[in-house]
């Protein structure tokens, strides 16, 4: 039987790929460039008895999906850099309380209102280092409409999987774009759910770690009976203060995303033409589709270009890029933002080849000319 077809916008298809997941929660609160997002689930939600529901502003559209989590369900909102600012302080607390839930970023220019109908790429070092203390972060950017209907699906798997909430980035560039989308059959793509207790209600703690660095977690509303706090806490979710707990705690939640085994699990990206490559252009979400045309053209030019897509932002797919390093002469970072991922690229590469920057954040993309002529500079 042939595939579903259709032609999406990308922030369509980011509602689609959810729907997917077995997502059946969206809190949420309008703004641009994210707001289809909202509308699609508004309409699909009530049909396969899901809740939609529309908050008074981002912060409570950040709590709602935490207590629907915690209440068995997979949750999803939908903003911008102005929203996610507002949630940070809740995604700190998903963070610590170790609550699956799924994040949709459509970037655009800042900071504050910024430019709303324009794209941008400035909130990377927001969706790693947003909220504070230390915690883990696991933040995805796809860079088509295909795309984002697939690592929407894999944002939910990774957030259930990691008990933690996962940010999906991509621009106003992609999220309003439209493309032809192929539908996956039903199980064609992987679809996680968390892992349950396998404990009698009695014996149940949340935060258990003889199960692993990821306990399994019950659902509030069933016979299971547990506390959640913003609090550091002891494995049965209530309050610690003493010294060994909180440090096991606050190291156990790094480890079970950098470890690497996690890294391997979580890190996803797209290499074209590096095999040969003196030249790479690291490039990420809508950028990454001007670098693969500027990479044909200077390959036709004789210039032996190759591209590096991070999919995963964070974790950093640090040991990759230092590979690469090795192997080029320079390598060259295009974001739509005044320099973020760029350091990360410095960090790992200064001591092993030159380093290029182009950047824009004028409401227009990152042209193949401005990447072409920035490689041309750097060699």
């Amino acid at each position: 039987m042939a595939k579903k077809i259709a032609l999406l916008q990308g922030n369509e298809a980011c509602a689609q790929g959810a729907l997917y997941a077995g997502c059946n929660f969206f809190g949420g609160y309008p703004i641009t460039p994210s707001t289809e997002v909202a509308e699609v689930m508004a309409g699909e939600l009530p049909k396969i008895g899901g809740k939609f529901i529309q908050m008074e502003d981002e912060i409570g559209a950040m709590a709602s999906i935490i207590g629907a989590s915690l209440a068995g369900s997979k949750a999803l909102t939908a903003t911008s850099g102005p929203g996610v600012s507002l949630k940070q302080e809740l995604i700190g607390y998903a963070c610590i309380a170790e609550v699956p839930c799924v994040i949709i970023n459509v970037m655009r220019g800042g900071p504050s209102t910024g430019m709303p109908t324009g794209p941008g790429q400035s909130d990377v070092m927001q969706a790693r280092w947003g909220t504070h203390g230390d915690h883990a972060a696991i933040a995805l950017c796809p860079e088509s409409c295909q795309e984002i209907f697939s690592e929407t699906v894999r944002a939910f798997n990774l957030a259930e999987k990691y008990r933690m909430p996962v940010q999906v980035l991509f621009d106003e560039i992609v999220g309003h774009m439209r493309e032809r989308i192929v539908f996956p059959e039903p199980g064609e793509l992987e679809v996680i759910d968390r892992t349950a207790p396998s404990v009698t209600p009695e014996k149940y703690k949340p935060f258990d770690t003889s199960f692993g660095d990821v306990p399994p977690l019950a659902a509030f509303g069933s016979e299971y009976r547990f506390h959640v706090t913003g609090l550091n806490k002891a494995e049965d979710g209530f309050p610690t203060t003493k010294a060994e707990l909180v440090d096991a705690e606050e190291r156990r939640q790094i480890r079970k995303v950098e470890c690497q085994e996690a890294r391997a699990d979580i890190e996803l990206n797209e290499e074209y033409l590096t095999e040969d490559a003196e030249v790479i252009v690291f490039a990420y979400g809508s950028t990454a589709r001007s670098a693969r045309y500027a990479v044909n053209e200077l390959r036709e030019q004789g210039i032996k270009a190759g591209l590096f897509r991070p999919i995963t932002l964070w974790p950093f797919p640090e040991k990759r890029v230092a590979q690469l390093g090795e192997q080029v002469k320079a390598m060259v970072v295009a974001e739509m933002n005044l320099g973020q991922m760029v350091f990360e690229v410095e960090r790992i590469v200064k001591s092993t080849c030159k380093l290029g920057l182009v950047t824009r954040v004028d409401g227009d993309p990152l042209t193949p000319t401005q990447i072409i002529d920035q490689v041309k500079e750097v060699l």
